[in-house]
């Protein structure tokens, strides 16, 4: 929806929530079982700390969660997952081996003050916070006001340039989305952290002219995000450039599918298949499961869907 002061807001939240499309957790464990090695991996580089946190920033009805565990990564035993959903709904959800909180009740804690070791995990929650366009004006950077013109909604540059973000873009950027709750959450998550990782997958770009707002319904793309207002879900694509300008560069960025390798999803695979062969002539359960593992693969690697996200992380010393 459109707020006049503020801007665009995401409609739902999680649009993968409403059906319009699945997030990488939803296709299958595998993905969650990547996780768990990448927590691992981290668990290891931190020296294998006796506490070991990990915050999934809106976590939906914990599918990840779920998966993780599943996994058994070897840092379960001191691992504490706190998973922060705002949808009380969501929440109801969640397993009970999981710290459930809301928004509030996380920025409210004792997690602030405690500054746990672990990682934060934010998967496709950038693109869904707030965000307002911008235009540039006789070279100040203006937000875009809705009006209407005639029967239909139409943007024009709101009246007063707007102060103290000319450093957020390039001077050759002509228009651009704004995406201040972005910088904010993540300064929030790197003040929470004492030492360990911030890991943000999203569809993002790495320029702030290639952004784009994108709007879902019905399984697929939606058009123009002032028409049919209420039927679709609104998101945009995290900016990285703007981002890093405001928090810092990132220690990696990669590809979804790039990352998913570098932490063992071929050799998952390559288990799986190995288990249906011995399996596959008794019907057994897991090895049903493990066959599944290919198609998961597939589409979360596909360079054209999930495999395209990219994954950055920083590094908090």
């Amino acid at each position: 929806m459109y707020h006049p002061e503020y801007g665009f807001y995401s409609s739902g939240g999680h649009a993968g929530r409403r059906g319009d499309f699945l997030t990488s957790p939803e296709v299958g464990p595998l993905f969650g079982h990547v996780v768990a090695n990448a927590l691992d991996a981290e668990w290891e580089r931190l020296g294998q700390p006796d506490s070991f946190t990990v915050i999934d920033y809106g976590a939906g009805p914990g599918t990840l969660a779920r998966s993780v565990f599943a996994a058994s990564p070897r840092c379960a035993e001191v691992m504490r997952y706190i998973a922060v959903e705002r949808s009380e709904m969501q929440r109801a959800l969640h397993p009970e081996f999981v710290l459930s909180v809301d928004e509030d009740e996380i920025r409210a804690s004792e997690l602030f003050a405690s500054k746990p070791v672990g990682v934060v995990i934010a998967n496709e929650l950038l693109d869904n916070l707030s965000f307002a366009p911008v235009t540039r004006v006789e070279g100040r950077l203006h937000l875009l006001d809705v009006v209407l013109d005639g029967d239909r909604l139409a943007t024009t540059p709101a009246l007063g340039a707007l102060d103290n973000v000319e450093s957020f873009f390039d001077a050759s950027v002509s228009q651009a989305v704004l995406q201040a709750e972005a910088a904010s959450w993540f300064g929030a998550m790197r003040s929470t952290l004492r030492r360990g990782r911030i890991l943000v997958i999203d569809y993002a770009r790495v320029r702030s002219i290639d952004v784009e707002i994108r709007t879902y319904a019905d399984h697929g793309r939606a058009g123009d995000p002032l028409e049919a207002l209420g039927t679709k879900d609104i998101t945009v694509d995290v900016d990285l450039e703007q981002l890093q300008r405001r928090v810092g560069p990132a220690d990696q960025l990669s590809t979804q599918a790039e990352w998913l390798r570098s932490h063992g999803i071929d050799a998952l695979v390559e288990e799986g298949q190995r288990m249906w062969k011995a399996g596959a002539s008794t019907g057994s359960l897991e090895a049903l499961k493990a066959r599944s593992r290919v198609r998961e693969a597939e589409a979360l690697t596909e360079t054209e869907g999930l495999g395209g996200f990219t994954v950055a992380e920083w590094v908090i010393a």
